[in-house]
């Protein structure tokens, strides 16, 4: 008789347990993609009855030109310390200037002044993230006028340095409360194939601010244009009365009547349905209410892990190497230069030793920005990031090393040739643009996991303004440590080459994979090169395989394609 051992029973009820566990996960995981497929479905059957003609989009381009509006705020409150610290130092050296119109800031304040704008962000982010759920996408933009108006009042006014700190920290609130809300905004409302170039009005226009800023800086006093910021608070405020709230935030919430208004004011043009009864607006409204049952049932299953469940998951391969990776990413990006040449454009010129004005200058920067934040979209759709950085980053270290040189001529007296550092941080700004300055921000949604997506994007999010600050803070430092301005260049050059290097070792592409195979090849590399060649040759195929639309309709033929979309819209 053979002996009982309580040990077997309890293999046998673990293993038992298991297989239960397995099942529910594969029942699960298959429900999941019968309700992916349906929604699917849900879109291309509405995208079948969507009028292709221009004058259907007139509302969608009407409503993302007026929802962004407040990012040329955000892009003169940039660039806005670049025109204040030499307008400041030039008054503090004047013998013509009185006492009262004197503001003494020390080189430590100048820092401050530049850079808490950035440390504030993540704050403001993520009040703001809780407030657009809770009040919706337009509220917000309207709400953020109010720290807006605030700020530049004090830093019109502004008789100290706490005053000026007090009146930057209101703007950065109010800049995260204006331009986040409008790109989310945005995303909601646009039809899935003008989504990109919709979205890509709001980088645009906070290029545009940066522009108005340094124009303004060319010939106007820093508190006459703190003036007219406030002005400029006002006006996104009222545009956003013009246009109707985002229609899948009113479904969320159950206002389906104002949906259904929103709706019709966005497709006033669409033509009525072929063989159907219910206008299109009434069809796209059944389809939100579809998407927004599913995403709740989605979210449950999300939900029901605990803080616990999450925080252990970062300790799983696919959430600590992008994070790890994303970070190193962002020190390269901020200490090779990218927004250091941003926030102090203006004196950045002035110690290059050019004869060209340094307001005139920093112009040719900010409508080079503005010009290269419309293409880099067509690019992005076009070539690889690896591709994109490593040209980036090859452009940039060319660049700045060509400029530290002519600088160092230029202080040495042995060349009249003042206008090459200029012409080169012109094309210095246009590679950094196509890369090393847009990539890492873009693909931060692409490498985590869907159940940790948000946590990760806020840490990450967090992480790089905190970098960026460091980064702001620290160039005078640098300056005093490398022995002026040609050797902060050269030092931006070489962290430039150090950028290229790690992002061909570790950074995998992501351009046009899924986000499933971005999350196992975490599982099983670390660093690019350790993928055969085999596979690498296996992934440029996918990039390189071409995107086959129906011509009569612009409808995406694969069902890869449209989850694309999908995903875009389900991580904003």
């Amino acid at each position: 008789m053979a002996k009982f051992d309580p040990m077997d029973v309890l293999s046998a009820s673990c293993h038992t347990l298991n297989i239960l566990e397995n099942e529910k996960a594969i029942i699960e995981q298959k429900r999941q993609e019968d309700r992916f497929k349906e929604i699917i479905q849900s879109c291309q059957s509405l995208s079948h009855y969507e009028g292709k003609k221009f004058k259907t989009l007139l509302p969608q381009i009407l409503a993302a030109i007026l929802s962004a509006t407040f990012n040329i705020v955000y892009g003169v409150s940039l660039a806005y310390s670049a025109i204040l610290i030499p307008q400041l130092n030039e008054t503090q050296y004047s013998s013509n200037a009185t006492d009262d119109s004197i503001l003494r800031v020390t080189e430590s304040d100048f820092s401050w002044i530049a850079s808490v704008l950035v440390v504030i962000a993540p704050f403001g982010s993520i009040a703001g993230g809780f407030m657009m759920d809770a009040i919706g996408r337009l509220r917000l933009i309207f709400l953020a006028a109010i720290p807006s108006v605030l700020g530049w009042l004090l830093i019109a006014t502004a008789t100290n340095v706490p005053m000026m700190i007090v009146g930057r920290l209101l703007t950065g609130i109010a800049s995260t409360w204006g331009a986040s809300p409008a790109m989310v905004y945005i995303t909601e409302i646009a039809r899935a194939d003008m989504r990109g170039s919709l979205i890509s009005v709001a980088p645009a226009f906070c290029s545009l601010g940066m522009v108005l800023a340094y124009l303004k800086g060319w010939f106007i006093d820093w508190r006459t244009i703190a003036w007219i910021c406030v002005g400029y608070s006002i006006i996104p405020a009222v545009a956003v009365l013009f246009i109707p709230e985002s229609p899948p935030w009113l479904v969320s919430k159950g206002k389906l009547k104002k949906a259904k208004r929103g709706l019709d004011w966005i497709n006033r043009f669409q033509p009525q349905p072929l063989e159907k009864v219910e206008t299109f607006s009434d069809m796209q409204l059944a389809s939100l209410q579809k998407e927004h049952l599913l995403k709740m049932q989605e979210r449950a299953q999300i939900t029901k892990r605990s803080l616990r469940d999450k925080a252990r998951m970062f300790c799983e391969p696919t959430a600590y190497k992008p994070l790890l990776i994303l970070t190193g990413l962002f020190v390269f990006q901020q200490f090779s230069g990218t927004y250091i040449t941003l926030f102090y454009a203006v004196s950045f010129f002035e110690e290059v030793g050019t004869e060209i004005n340094p307001f005139l200058a920093s112009i040719y920067l900010g409508m080079v920005r503005f010009g290269m934040s419309m293409v880099n979209t067509w690019l992005m759709k076009r070539f690889p990031r690896r591709t994109l950085l490593t040209v980036s980053a090859l452009g940039m270290a060319a660049c700045m090393g060509v400029s530290g040189l002519f600088t160092r001529w230029i202080h040495d007296g042995t060349t009249t040739h003042t206008w090459v550092p200029v012409l080169m941080l012109v094309i210095y700004v246009i590679t950094s643009m196509i890369g090393l300055l847009s990539i890492p921000w873009t693909i931060i949604a692409e490498l985590f996991p869907l159940a940790i997506r948000g946590i990760a994007h806020s840490i990450v999010y967090s992480l790089a303004n905190l970098i960026m600050f460091a980064a702001i803070q620290c160039y005078f430092d640098l300056e005093k440590l490398l022995g002026g301005s040609s050797g902060v260049q050269f030092f931006f050059g070489i962290v430039s080459l150090g950028g290229l290097v790690y992002s061909y070792v570790f950074l995998p592409e992501t351009h046009r994979m899924k986000l499933s195979d971005i999350e196992k090849y975490f599982l099983k590399h670390t660093t690019y090169l350790s993928l055969s060649s085999e596979k690498k040759k296996r992934m440029q195929q996918v990039q390189r395989r071409p995107i086959v639309r129906n011509k009569s309709k612009g409808e995406l033929k694969t069902i890869h394609e449209q989850s694309e979309k999908m995903i875009v819209r389900e991580d904003v």
